[in-house]
């Protein structure tokens, strides 16, 4: 019997074996020609597959179908975050400890090889400590390039193991059985140094590459943690029960009490309160929240109380939509492919061939010992085409620029990140938080002619100000008592203190009642605006200030003005940019107004207000269709799905965790300026690699040739193994030199 789309199951497992895009496609092609599987999808950032299958097809049987070419899932009954964070730090764990061990091993045979050559004893020790360093510590880099070879394939760890390997074998040839090269006159030289070396530079390499993917994915379990594990539900006798999250189900009557974190998606049915929605807006500022208003899960009750009813609950919230769409954002990015593998996937049998072929060649040129000028020559191409500095091309430029870039308060994910930051000519800018401070404070205070005449008068109103707004715990308060704070009259009493959620506050000081709120609530309230301060609220508002009005039972005292001011670095940090050529665009949820405001200030030409985080996603995608390379910056929940789809992403440090999880930058300071020397940084560290890369094939280019034997016919200049080795030694300084050049440029 056929299957139908209701016998179908989906499923996402984490992966182990997989190290580059060739295993990501040997993983999904082995699981698509399992029976019963109808799809398989692999993200290989995420180290995850996504498989459709029967229902009486087990998951045990898709790890089987796996183990059997060195791949396998991991079946656990955590949740699929759990176990991706526990798989990469057990995977970090164990890179780390071989790297460590490699080190300790290379150290001495690099000692012996290159201060006590001669000495026979060193040539035994060698070998032995080369030993557990090639087959153990660096046993991953062979099961890789034989996964390769099953596929007809060959990379950088196909490089590694083919060079260390051969190196090693002949070394031990060379010590085991000297007299096969003394015999016929020649040095039995040895090169375990430049085995081991290679191993132990490369995992360096690895290691930081798993370090980076340990950090990922620790903050989306931290965004599912904002959901409560228990929630008080209203029965059907009225009473309140406590329940878990997952027993939620639509049209379920929640109580919301202060301080709550709201578990679903829903609306309000009962009462009112502020709420703070900055992981969806961004905004600093709660929002008011009444009668039929829409909350969403994860986002924070404020100081009222309320009853909702549940409209939408697990993976149909809009937190969890945000968090899928961050994981499909981040696997529909295509694997950039690493110019050395290319290089690699030619160099490798090239090689193998001119070595080949050299032997045979000194049949035909050699009157006499052909056979042990061919080997020599055979094994002087292998060891000289070794790929120590091909190699290390990209890892010590990679290493030099990430460090670099620590230094300067930039925190790079991975060698991608500076790839892709060399080709960036657009850059989109979250407002809130990034050009901005990211919170509340008082731009201005404009008092009623009939208050505010001295110094002195101000002062005392300030005081009230203060002493009022110190029982307040909302974030405008706030504001306005960090502002008002003088030395004078902290001591006042408060009495009969009322907070009326959605309008503002009311107490009384020596016996005068005072209100601080909103202009709707101050006129309701028959109290006397002065025609002035109306026309000053009209211009603050119209620039995306928020308006505060204080009062007494009689009239208005004064106006404050709520803003969030732009960072002193943003406007001069834009300038930078756009002398770079580049276009900047702010995508922000806030109101026109403001945003309007701050593209004026900044000298910003086109932004977007009131987007969703969707809505910023998508205008990126919409870039990236014509062709633009689009980098992305930002630090809030609301961005991190902008972050995810961006080519380069890029998150302030102070800012949410699933932001900094998504970005491949991370600045640990809130200065603007740190992107613009990202950027820079980019350009330096890929120009290093390709100078590498260049210098180390044309080594190769020079060098194998020459060991090859084509100047002995000339000269009778036959390079031995022992010159060749040194000759790749030298090749493999001078790309470690080039690439610490970087250390001493400016990023400015």
């Amino acid at each position: 019997m056929s299957s139908t789309v209701k016998d179908l199951q989906k499923e996402t497992f984490p992966v182990t074996g997989m190290t580059c895009a060739a295993c990501a496609s040997s993983v999904e092609t082995i699981l698509q020609y399992t029976e019963g599987v109808k799809k398989a999808q692999v993200n290989l950032a995420a180290e995850t597959v996504n498989v459709e299958f029967d229902s009486n097809v087990s998951p045990e049987s898709l790890n089987d179908a796996l183990s059997a070419v060195g791949y396998g899932l991991i079946l656990s009954a955590e949740p699929l975050e759990k176990s991706l964070a526990d798989k990469k730090r057990k995977e970090y764990s164990k890179i780390k400890n071989r790297t460590i061990g490699a080190g300790i091993f290379t150290l001495p045979v690099f000692i012996l090889g290159m201060f006590f050559m001669n000495w026979e004893p060193g040539k035994w020790i060698s070998m032995i400590l080369s030993l557990p360093v090639l087959f153990y510590f660096g046993s991953s880099f062979f099961s890789v390039a034989w996964k390769q070879a099953k596929i007809g394939k060959a990379n950088m760890d196909t490089l590694v193991a083919l060079g260390s390997g051969i190196a090693f074998l002949f070394s031990s040839f060379n010590t085991i059985f000297p007299e096969f090269w003394l015999e016929r006159g020649l040095e039995p030289h040895v090169y375990f140094e430049a085995s081991t070396i290679i191993i132990f530079f490369i995992s360096i390499g690895k290691l930081l590459e798993a370090r980076a993917k340990t950090k990922t994915g620790f903050a989306i379990q931290k965004l599912l943690e904002l959901q409560p594990k228990k929630v008080s539900r209203i029965n059907v006798d009225g009473n309140t029960e406590e329940i878990d999250l997952n027993e939620v189900a639509v049209k379920d009557t929640l109580l919301i009490r202060p301080g709550d974190k709201i578990p679903v998606d829903g609306s309000i049915t009962n009462g009112e309160s502020y709420v703070d929605e900055s992981m969806i807006s961004g905004e600093p500022i709660p929002v008011s929240k009444t009668l039929e208003s829409k909350v969403y899960a994860g986002t924070i009750n404020q100081d009222g109380s309320f009853r909702m009813i549940a409209e939408k609950v697990g993976a149909d919230t809009l937190l969890s939509q945000i968090i899928k769409r961050v994981h499909e954002a981040q696997g529909s990015k295509a694997e950039i492919q690493k110019l050395t593998d290319k290089i690699a996937g030619i160099f490798v049998p090239i090689v193998l061939l001119i070595s080949i072929l050299t032997f045979f060649a000194w049949f035909v040129i050699a009157q006499e010992n052909a056979f042990s000028f061919g080997l020599l020559s055979a094994i002087s191409v292998l060891v000289i085409a070794c790929p120590c500095a091909l190699g290390l091309a990209t890892p010590t430029a990679i290493m030099v620029g990430v460090g670099k870039g620590a230094e300067e308060n930039i925190l790079i994910k991975d060698a991608d990140s500076l790839e892709i930051g060399s080709k960036i000519d657009t850059v989109i800018l979250d407002k809130t938080g990034t050009i901005t401070q990211g919170k509340p404070n008082v731009s201005s205070v404009i008092f009623s002619e009939n208050f505010g005449g001295n110094s002195k008068d101000q002062s005392k109103w300030f005081s009230y100000l203060f002493a009022l707004e110190s029982n307040s715990k909302h974030p405008l308060a706030n504001a306005i008592a960090k502002f008002s704070h003088t030395s004078e009259n902290q001591n006042l009493k408060v009495s009969d203190f009322k907070n009326y959620t959605g309008f503002g506050i009311m107490g009384k000081i020596e016996e005068t009642v005072y209100r601080i709120g909103s202009q709707k609530w101050i006129t309701e309230s028959e109290i006397q605006i002065p025609t002035n301060l109306i026309n000053e609220s009209e211009k603050l508002s119209s620039r995306g200030e928020t308006v505060v009005w204080f009062a007494n039972d009689k009239e208005v005292i004064s106006i404050i003005s709520i803003s969030d001011p732009i960072k002193g670095s943003s406007k001069s940090a834009i300038e930078k940019m756009q002398n770079l050529g580049l276009e900047v665009i702010i995508l922000s949820g806030d109101q026109e107004n403001t945003t309007t405001r701050v593209a004026e200030e900044t000298g910003i030409r086109k932004f977007k207000a009131g987007m969703l985080p969707q809505d910023k996603a998508n205008y990126i995608k919409s870039l990236q269709s014509n062709g633009k390379k689009v980098a992305m910056i930002g630090d809030g929940i609301n961005d991190s799905e902008a972050l995810a789809t961006a080519d380069l992403s890029i998150a302030m440090g102070h800012g949410a965790d699933i932001a900094i999880d998504s970005a491949m930058v991370t600045l640990t300071t809130s200065d603007l300026t740190k992107v613009v020397e990202t950027l820079n940084l980019s350009k330096l560290t890929m120009s290093g690699i390709k100078q590498n890369l260049f210098w180390a094939s044309v080594f190769n280019l020079i060098g194998i040739p020459i060991a090859a034997g084509v100047l002995f016919p000339l000269s009778g200049i036959l390079l031995n193994p022992m010159v060749a080795s040194a000759a790749m030694a030298m090749s493999s300084v001078s790309v470690v030199t080039n690439s610490l050049r970087l250390k001493g440029k400016s990023l400015n």
